[in-house]
C-alpha cells in the first residue's frame, strides 16, 4: 500500500518531468525558428546572390510573395545576428508561457504583419524579421496588461526591461529602416494580446494556495450545508444555519 509521502513524490517527480520537458521543447522550437533563418542567410552568401528581391514589395501582385519569405531573408550578418537572439528570448518566452496560443501567434504574426507591409509599405523591398520580433515584444507585454496575472505581468516587466527602447522603431525615423514592418508587428502583437487575453491561464503553485479551506463553495445550497452539518452531527436549526462566503 501506497503512503502519502510516497504519493506525494511520485506526483512531484511527475510535475518535475513535464516542467523540464515543457522548458526542451521551447526551446527546441524557437532553436528551429532561428536555425532557419541562419541557414537562408548561408545559401544567400554561398550562391553570392541577393535574395532581398525576395522581400515585401508593396502594392505590387509579385510583392505579395515576399509576405512568405521577407522574413526569413536578412540584409547582413548583424542583422541577422540582432534578430536572431532577440528572436530565441522572445519565442522560448512565448511558447514556455503561453503554449496554446503560441503556434496561432507566431503564425498570424508572420502573416498578418507582412500584409500590412504590403498595404502601407514604402515601395522598396521590405525584409528581415524584425515584424515578428515586434510583434511577440508587443503581445508578451500587452498580454502582461490584459491578463493581470502575476506571471504574465512580470514577463512584461522583462520585456521592457531588455526591449523598451524598440518602441523608437515604430516610427519613421532612419529611411533605411523598415518602421513599416516595425509598426505592423506591434500593431497585430496587441491584437493578439487582446484574442488570446483568456487563454493559457497561469498553473497554481503550492505557495499560492490558502493555507485552510472549509470544504464550501461559494455557490453551495442549503441542501449540501445540511448534508455537511450532517457528517459533523450538527443539530443546528435550519434557521441559524447560513451562508459562508
Amino acid at each position: 500500500m501506497h503512503t502519502n509521502s510516497e504519493f506525494d513524490a511520485s506526483v512531484s517527480e511527475s510535475s518535475e518531468v513535464s516542467e523540464k520537458s515543457k522548458i526542451y521543447s521551447s526551446l527546441f522550437y524557437s532553436l528551429c525558428f532561428v536555425l532557419i533563418l541562419w541557414i537562408v542567410h548561408f545559401i544567400q552568401w554561398s550562391l553570392q546572390s541577393d535574395f532581398g528581391k525576395y522581400g515585401v514589395l508593396p502594392r505590387e501582385v509579385k510583392g505579395l510573395s515576399g509576405i512568405f519569405t521577407a522574413p526569413l531573408i536578412h540584409g547582413d550578418l548583424d542583422h541577422l545576428i540582432s534578430n536572431s537572439l532577440t528572436l530565441l528570448i522572445l519565442l522560448f518566452g512565448l511558447f514556455y508561457f503561453y503554449r496554446t496560443s503560441s503556434l496561432t501567434v507566431i503564425i498570424l504574426t508572420y502573416l498578418v504583419s507582412g500584409l500590412m507591409v504590403w498595404v502601407i509599405g514604402r515601395r522598396s523591398y521590405h525584409i528581415g524579421a524584425s515584424g515578428i520580433v515586434y510583434g511577440l515584444v508587443a503581445f508578451i507585454f500587452f498580454s502582461g496588461l490584459f491578463r493581470r496575472d502575476k506571471r504574465s505581468m512580470a514577463l512584461s516587466l522583462i520585456v521592457v526591461f531588455l526591449y523598451g527602447g524598440l518602441v523608437w522603431g515604430v516610427l519613421p525615423i532612419e529611411p533605411d529602416i523598415s518602421f513599416e514592418s516595425h509598426l505592423s508587428g506591434a500593431l497585430i502583437g496587441v491584437g493578439l494580446a487582446f484574442a488570446f487575453r483568456n487563454y493559457d491561464p497561469p498553473e497554481k503553485y503550492e505557495w499560492e494556495e490558502t493555507d485552510e479551506d472549509d470544504g464550501l463553495d461559494y455557490g453551495d445550497t442549503p441542501e449540501k450545508i445540511d448534508e455537511i452539518d450532517k457528517l459533523f452531527d450538527n443539530d443546528d436549526d435550519d434557521e441559524n444555519k447560513r451562508f459562508l462566503r
